[in-house]
Order: C-alpha cells, then structure tokens, then sequence
C-alpha cells in the first residue's frame, strides 16, 4: 500500500539516478494495490449472489449483481440451478432468453444447466432441441440427456446415445444401470453393470442398489451372489443403500434367513433396513413377525413411515386382526401418512378383510388422490363381500371420471361378478377389456371366468374355455372347476377335471377332497374310499380346517375337534344346547359333507366340531350379547356350517362374520349376505 512515508521517500530519491525505477515501481504498486480491491470486492459479490441464488431469491439476486453477471456469464449456472430449488420452469425460461442475448448460449457450461433445468421439469422436447444445437458437446451433456431419455421412459433413445458416445465415464454407465432396472429391463441392465465390471468401471451405491433390485424381481440369486461378491471386494458391504439392497435380492429369492443376516451385520440400522425387513417378513408369511419388527422398530427410536405402515397394516389385513389394525390406523394418523394413496389401499383391504365394509369405504372416500390401485382395492373389497352391483356401480363411476382402468381392475370387477351370480354381466365386461382398453386377458382373468361359469351351471362351457385359451392352464384354474363341479354335483366331469389338476400338482389335497365331496353326495362310497386309498399311497395329507376369532384382543385358534383349547368342555356344553335349539328351528345336519361311510350320529358329531363352529360357540361365551363376531377360516365353510350360522345369527340376534378361503360371509336374522352363492 502506497502511504506518506512512502511518497517522502521517493521525494528524497527524486534526483537518483534510480529515479526512474522508483517511478515504475510506485506505479505497479498502484495498479496492483486497485486490481486487488477490486478482485476482493468482485469475490465477495459473487458469495453474496450465491448465498441469494441458493435461497431461491432470484429477482433479488439479478437485480443486485447484473453488472457482475454480464461481466461472467458463468453466474448464470447459479440463477438456473435456483429455478431449479424452485421448481419453477417459467422462471427458467426467463433466464434462458437473458442468456440468449448474453450471447454466451453457446457455452458448453451455460447450455449443459440448461439442459439440466429442462430434464429436471420434463421439458424432454426442448432439451432435445437444445442439444441438437449445441456446436460443442461433452461428456457431460450427453450423460445429462441420458438420464433425460430414461426418466421420460424414452428408452431406444437413451440407448442409441449412449452407444453413440465416443467417450463414455463412470457416471454414463452408472445411469444406463439404475435406469435400465428402474424400468425392469433387469437383462440389459445386468448385461451393461458386467461390461463396466470388464472395464476396471467402479459402480456407485445406487448402480450397485439397482442391479441388485434386478436380481430380485428376475430370482436370480447366482447372480445376485456374484454382485454380493463384488460388493465386497469393493468395499460398499457395509453401505446402508447397497446392504438393504443386498437383503432384499435375498429375501426375494427365498433366502430369508441370509437376508436378515446381511441387516444384522450392518454398524448401523436405518428406516430403510427395517422397512426391507418387514417386507420380506410379510414375503414369506411371517406376518407376526412384521409385527413383532414393528415394535422393535419403534422401540429402537424410529418413526414409522407410509412403507412401514402398508406392510404393518397388510400384515393385520391377512391375520384379520381388527384391533390391532384399527391400533396402527391410530397411529399412521399421528405420522400424518393416512392420506397416503398407498397406505389407504392398505386400510381399505385391512378394514374388508376384517369384515368392516363401511370402514374400508369410510378410509376410500377420506383420500384426496385416489390412483387406479386404490379404487381397485375398493371394488375388489365390494366384491369379497358379495356386493357385486356396489362393485359395478363404482367402475361405471370410474369410466364417468375418465380414470385410468387397468388388468387390476378388471381383475377386482371379474371377482365380484363371479362371487354375486353376475355372469352376463361379468361376460361382458370380459369382451369390454380387449375391445374398449385394449387390455390383454391374463390367466387370473379366465379363472374368474371359469368360476362365473361353473357357479352358474355352465361347466360344459366352463372346461371348454379353459382348453381353448390363449394361455396355459394352472392347477388353481382347473381346481375352481372342480369346486363348481362339487357345487353342481356332477361326478362325470369332476373325475375329468381332478385327473387335470393332479397332474399338475400330483400332491394337492384340496383335489383329492373336492372329488370325494362330488362322489359322497352321490353315496358312491366306493369311489370315496379309492380317493382316500390313492392319498394315502401318495402320502398326500388333507389339510386340516383351522378357525380364528378375536375375543379382547387376543386370537384364539381353533382346529377340527378343538381339543388344544383350555376351554373345550365348556365350549362343547355351550355348543350342545345351541345345537339343541337350533334343531327346535328347524335345523338339519347336512350329513353329506361327511367323506366318512359312518351312521347317522357319528356324522352329526364330526360335524358339530368343525372348526369354526367351535371358535364362534368359545365368541358367544366371552363377549357382551349382541356384539357382532368375526371368524376367519383357511378352508372354504362347508354347507352344513352355512346352515347351522344362519340359524345361530337368529337365535342370538346378533351378527356373524365369516371369512372363508373364498370370500365373505354375513350371517344376520337367519340370512347370508352371499344368498347361499358361494
């Protein structure tokens, strides 16, 4: 800095010799003492442009540094990433044409935010325009309208220029790979992750998370061994995105066990972690052990979020536990996730499934956004519930709104028809998915068919379809027959179409009892005892009835007989005055379901300890008169229980809730809600 003492000095020298390197040097140090001033001033405009750009304050930030930004066009990233925070592609678009007559839009830089801010808002047209003009392109233009391809679903193009590239680094081959399996194109993304592999490439977490997830939903644990391997040897074991994608491609290939120990093994548990936990949990079938989770979870200080709460309330959904669902219900409230379409397609299934009707539909009609799946869900609940025309109605509602209609939904509407009698109607609808939506008919779709056929008499026409259709039959296809054959008592081609099933599945029970049902109603015994012979040569074991009520909050399990329950002689005293009374009403034991060649007492007393007989006798007992109870059971209810709850219904004056294999039951005042179709 030049001060007084400074200029004395150069007084003294003035008639120096040296005078003139004195004047020079008094003349840099000027110029430099003022081009320092200035670069600082111009730094600290540029943090103070920064900070306001980072806080969204655009205007304020264009307004108060023009000059600087028309000195460095650069600071034009700053304004652009800016609209980006605030989502606002109008915005953009403004700075874009301040760009343009910048005259720097020709800017590798400037042009590869711009192209950024337009993928980011799905301008994919735009960009493509703008990319197409560029003069110069680099890698990082090109990677950016890769990830632009592949987030619009424009997969050929992202393809095409990804092979184009004369120059490829690891984040073009790390988008190829998370974008390839986002659109479960899970081959040609494992193809791409092994020529980086080849190439000495090192993936990132999400790349590795993602071709991983390939290998989940292709099953293919080999490979998803291979990629375990190499994520070791890499380093990125302990990685919280690569480790709960490591357990999910074990738990979705049936290696559960090797699925927790890969979470356990992790220094540190995130939400993430125990939201793969819970959902491989409910994978296998280990829905008290999601709950279970649920609480540990909890318990270790984490707050539940809508993943946690659709596996938690799917799990209650399918042990129709209704007081602990309405518990968690509670409690999505409080996290301020029960708007959530997808935890609402949850509650709406959890609330049917647990025989709450209006609940499911109170939960439907609460949510703002309804996407296809939930209203699905609430026309398949319609349906499991026998209210068919209900179901009808909200699909007509559906085609009214313009709403998107799928294979899901057409699926739901098939279901309701066939469990209502509803055949034109659910024939109709059948024509309506390739003619009107152009939706292709899946297996599951014929199968509502078949049973919309069977129920109604049809089984000529019924087997007909089935080995006409464009796809393969199923054992599950060929069984819904033979249970309509069961129903309509024809043993001609029951025998025919067991015969299809067991050769399928040669170790399926359910077959083998259908048809000796078929032959005990026709009091051919001695082709019940050839059913029975050929089971027991094949080591093939009837699968027993199992019933369970909720009584205070807790699930009493009940088997055929009952004899584990603390309770059973009381439950059989109780049960033999009901059935006392019930024969004062009228009632007949239907002997016929009996599969046993034995008198007529003997087979009143295997029917009176049927399982779900038992559990609502042990309900009566426990709760206050008139409060309705539910009973879920793994089997199809047999005719003669059918008939016995409608008669317990009228003489209790209360109501009886039935959850078969099949369907929904509402027994009030001496009637079923499935009009005896079922």
């Amino acid at each position: 800095m030049i001060n007084d003492s400074t200029f004395f000095i150069f007084v003294v020298l003035i008639n120096d010799n040296r005078v003139y390197i004195y004047i020079y040097i008094y003349i840099m140090l000027s110029l430099l003492h003022k081009s320092t001033c200035k670069m600082t001033t111009f730094r600290i405009a540029k943090e103070q442009f920064a900070t306001l750009c980072s806080k969204g304050h655009v205007r304020e930030a264009f307004e108060s540094f023009v000059s600087e930004i028309w000195e460095e066009p650069h600071l034009f990233s700053n304004l652009l990433q800016a609209c980006v925070l605030l989502k606002s592609v109008c915005l953009g678009k403004q700075i874009h044409s301040l760009i343009l007559t910048s005259g720097c839009s020709s800017d590798k830089f400037i042009s590869n935010h711009l192209l950024n801010l337009y993928s980011k808002f799905g301008e994919l047209r735009t960009a493509v325009a703008l990319f197409d003009r560029m003069p110069r392109k680099n890698i990082m233009s090109c990677n950016i309208m890769i990830k632009a391809y592949l987030e619009m679903g424009n997969i050929e193009s992202a393809r095409n220029l990804f092979d184009e590239m004369p120059e490829r680094n690891i984040a073009t081959w790390n988008a190829m790979v998370t974008g390839l399996a986002r659109f479960e194109m899970n081959e040609e993304s494992l193809i791409i992750f092994s020529r980086m592999n080849e190439l000495g490439l090192m993936p990132d977490e999400y790349s590795l998370g993602s071709v991983l997830r390939g290998c989940a939903h292709l099953g293919a644990l080999f490979a998803g061994q291979q990629v375990h391997a190499y994520v070791m040897k890499c380093g990125f074991e302990f990685n919280l995105v690569v480790g709960c994608s490591l357990a999910h491609m074990y738990m979705k290939a049936g290696s559960m066990d090797v699925g927790e120990r890969v979470i356990n093994w992790m220094p540190a548990c995130n939400l993430v972690a125990w939201n793969t936990l819970m959902a491989g949990k409910a994978q296998k079938g280990s829905f008290e052990g999601v709950l279970n989770q649920y609480c540990m979870m909890k318990k270790a200080g984490f707050r539940p979020d809508k993943i946690t709460f659709v596996s938690v309330i799917s799990s209650c959904s399918e042990l129709a536990i209704l007081g602990q669902g309405k518990q968690i219900h509670a409690e999505a409230i409080k996290a301020g996730a029960s708007y959530e379409v997808s935890v609402v397609s949850s509650l709406v299934s959890m609330y049917s499934r647990c025989g709450c009707l209006q609940e499911s539909f109170k939960s439907f009609l609460e949510c703002k956004e309804r996407d296809v799946v939930l209203w699905s869900s609430m026309i398949a609940a319609y349906g499991f519930h026998g209210q068919g025309e209900e179901a009808i109605k909200l699909f007509n509602q559906m085609e009214q709104e313009n709403l998107p209609i799928n294979e899901v939904t057409f699926l739901s509407l098939l279901y309701a028809c066939s469990h209502c009698g509803l055949k034109d109607k659910g024939l109709d609808f059948f024509d309506m998915m390739p003619k009107k939506y152009g939706l292709k008919a899946r297996l599951e779709h014929y199968t509502c068919v078949v049973d919309l056929l069977g129920r109604s008499g049809c089984l000529e026409e019924a087997e007909a379809m089935i080995r006409s259709m464009p796809v393969k039959a199923d054992a599950i296809i060929w069984k819904t027959l033979l249970s309509a054959c069961k129903l309509h008592k024809n043993a001609e081609i029951g025998r025919r179409v067991a015969a299809e099933v067991l050769t399928i599945d040669p170790q399926d029970s359910a077959s083998y009892v259908l048809l000796a049902n078929i032959y005990s109603s026709a009091k051919r015994w001695h082709n019940v005892s050839e059913v029975r012979t050929a089971m027991k040569d094949k080591m093939v074991k009837k699968e027993p009835g199992v019933s369970w009520v909720e009584v205070n909050n807790q699930v009493h399990q009940f088997h055929m007989g009952g004899e584990c329950h603390p309770k059973l002689v009381e439950i059989n005293q109780y049960l033999e005055q009901l059935t006392s009374e019930m024969k004062k009403r009228g009632y007949v034991p239907d002997t016929n379901s009996v599969l046993h060649d034995m008198d007529s007492e003997e087979k009143e007393q295997n029917l009176r300890h049927h399982s779900e007989k038992l559990a609502i006798s042990f309900a009566l007992m426990s709760t206050p008169a008139g409060v309705p109870i539910r009973v879920m059971k793994n089997l199809r209810i047999c005719s003669d229980c059918h008939v016995a709850i409608k008669y317990i219904s009228e003489i209790k004056n209360l109501e009886i809730i039935v959850r078969d294999s099949s369907r929904f039951h509402h027994f009030k005042n001496g009637t079923c809600s499935c009009g005896d179709y079922w």
